[in-house]
């Protein structure tokens, strides 16, 4: 059965039943009129690219201007279904078409040749390192320069005009430079369509010259995609069934684990019926909190080694079963390698594979196809939850600030938590938020993002811009190091322009506390600033903001209280005055152990 591709309805957002997908209905819906034909001056590449983003669900696209791309942009403009949202820089863009992406299951961002297109790769990267569909799309030279030996400006000074789309080879699942008509129509929906079907970054330049001029391909409205979905081997997955099914219904107190790759497969619901129907205690991996319900009857927190939530470690590590869905064991995931795991008691099941212990593999497998059948065949058994439910001990609270105490990082986030509903998400920088932010227990229905594999500085900036335009009708709370913060400031200037009624916590501890817990030295300390201040500089009296800045609980209860009643249609940015050591009892465990991991000797020649 064929997926389709395609809408002109994406004004309203898609609603979504797998976090950070395509709608359920196979993604984003079909255009029943795909015969309607233009007039031949209508029928240009310009049009057809803005048709194609707005068919597959992307209502706003983020850019930089440069002479490369000006005239795309005019016909991006002119597209009725897009919104063209121009960024202050090409990182933030990028950024902002990845937080976007999270939440609508494509994103889009355009920008100039080269000096643009090494500005937004490193945000392209840690797009693909999520396996996030986000379309790169960048104005290119003029179609007569190719092969003529000239030297252009935006390049290095070489009359070779393929640096750029050598980066991007490595950082992309496809390529597409656009420099004549004859082939523009094919390489443009392969691309877009490559994005779709393999959740990655793909890379699209487009001659300068080329937007504008009709072309008889273009004359009739893009016909819908129908992507063909990958299919499992029947046969593999009934080998690979019969074997799990062997393997965990001889366990004592087997448990149920999901990772990140739950969202590529879009699988989330089918893990979550597996977990309904088994019975196991059920947690997840730091990087994929946010893709499971945390309402779970069975859900026992966040599987991180060392600094896991409360008494989850205990019982995944001493389960004598237990099936990850979709993992990711990194150096950070797996706090310096130091994860008490046994590969002979893991199944471990990938997007399109299933490892059993030591045992057999199973390829051509799909992940949401085998939970789905795993959940017919395992006996149920709540074991694991049972020895949870007998230890677990409700955590304390921080201890009561005297009055007008300096504020502690344990307390804002007791009150954070408290802000926290089905209208909300949360977006946590790379930081110490990471640690905080993961012990908040989500309710029904709200997001949460962050950027675990790959762990850019400043991402979440433009990622809080683009979740937020992506979904306007939930309030966005962000969570930001100072920092972070300096790298990607500017675009809270966006936010502004698009009316955006984010809260952004800023928490303010003089310099880069991870990299302190990790490997201390003086350039961890950076120069403070008076934040407020320059969100006020950047608002200058235009949209609707509102600035405080705390230093005790007192001023904290006050201050949202304002943020989420009389501010609550303003973007409201909320600087945190914390003590340079105030960190999570999580980030020193971890800053230790990996530490360790990054100073290990080399091994004996």
């Amino acid at each position: 059965m064929d997926t389709k591709i395609g809408s002109l309805d994406t004004c309203a957002s898609p609603t979504c039943t797998e976090v950070g997908s395509l709608p359920s209905n196979g993604a984003v819906s079909t255009i029943q009129c795909s015969a309607v034909a233009f007039n031949s001056a209508e029928a240009t590449l310009g049009r057809h690219l803005a048709r194609r983003l707005v068919q597959i669900g992307v209502s706003d696209v983020f850019s930089v201007p440069g002479d490369f791309n000006l005239t795309l942009l005019d016909h991006l403009i002119a597209e009725p279904g897009l919104n063209l949202i121009g960024c202050c820089n090409e990182l933030n863009a990028g950024y902002a078409a990845d937080g976007y992406a999270r939440a609508r299951g494509v994103g889009a961002c355009v920008v100039t040749f080269t000096v643009g297109g090494l500005s937004v790769i490193n945000a392209i990267a840690g797009a693909c390192s999520e396996n996030l569909p986000v379309i790169c799309i960048v104005g290119g030279p003029n179609s007569n320069d190719y092969g003529t030996n000239r030297i252009l400006h935006h390049t290095i000074g070489l009359p070779d005009f393929s640096q750029e789309l050598r980066c991007f080879q490595t950082v992309t699942c496809y390529q597409a430079v656009v420099n004549n008509l004859e082939d523009a129509h094919e390489l443009i929906d392969t691309a877009i369509s490559t994005a779709l079907k393999e959740s990655k970054p793909v890379y699209i330049s487009i001659g300068c010259n080329l937007p504008a001029i009709p072309h008889p391909t273009f004359s009739r409205e893009p016909v819908p995609f129908a992507l063909s979905p990958k299919l499992t081997n029947k046969m593999g997955l009934e080998a690979a069934v019969e074997a799990t099914v062997e393997f965990l219904n001889k366990a004592v107190k087997p448990v149920l684990v999901g990772g990140p790759k739950l969202r590529v497969a879009k699988a989330c619901n089918a893990f979550v019926e597996l977990a309904d129907a088994c019975g196991y205690a059920l947690a997840v991996m730091p990087s994929a909190k946010g893709l499971v319900p945390e309402h779970h009857p069975r859900f026992i927190g966040t599987y991180w080694g060392a600094v896991s939530t409360a008494f989850c470690a205990e019982i995944v590590e001493s389960a004598d079963a237990y099936l990850f869905a979709g993992p990711i064991f990194n150096d950070y995931s797996s706090v310096g390698y130091s994860l008490l795991l046994k590969k002979e008691k893991a199944i471990i099941v990938q997007p399109d594979r299933v490892i059993i212990g030591n045992g057999p593999a199973f390829g051509c497998v799909l992940m949401k196809d085998f939970l789905t059948a795993l959940a017919k065949r395992l006996n149920r058994n709540t074991t694991a939850y049972e020895n949870y439910h007998r230890i677990y001990v409700p955590e304390g609270h921080p201890l009561k600030s005297e009055p007008k105490e300096a504020l502690r990082v344990n307390v804002l986030f007791q009150h954070i938590q408290k802000m926290l509903s089905g209208e909300t998400a949360v977006i946590a920088e790379t930081g110490d938020s990471w640690f905080n932010c993961q012990k908040l227990k989500l309710p029904q229905g709200c997001g949460y993002e962050f950027q675990m594999q790959y762990g850019s500085i400043g991402w979440s900036v433009g990622a809080t811009l683009g979740y937020a335009q992506a979904v306007p009708e939930k309030r966005v709370i962000a969570c930001i190091g100072d920092g972070s913060f300096q790298v990607t400031v500017q675009d809270v200037s966006t936010m502004l322009r698009c009316g955006q009624k984010t809260i952004i916590f800023l928490i303010n501890n003089c310099g880069y506390t991870i990299e302190v817990e990790i490997h201390d030295g003086p350039y961890n300390v950076i120069k403070n600033w008076n934040y407020t201040a320059l969100v006020d500089a950047i608002h200058n009296g235009e949209g609707n903001c509102w600035t405080t800045k705390v230093r005790c609980e007192e001023e904290l209860i006050e201050a949202i209280e304002t943020a989420t009643r009389a501010k609550q249609d303003s973007l409201c940015f909320i600087e945190v005055i914390v003590h340079k050591d105030d960190t999570s009892k999580e980030l020193l465990e971890w800053g230790s152990r990996v530490s360790a991991a990054n100073g290990r000797p080399p091994n004996p020649q």
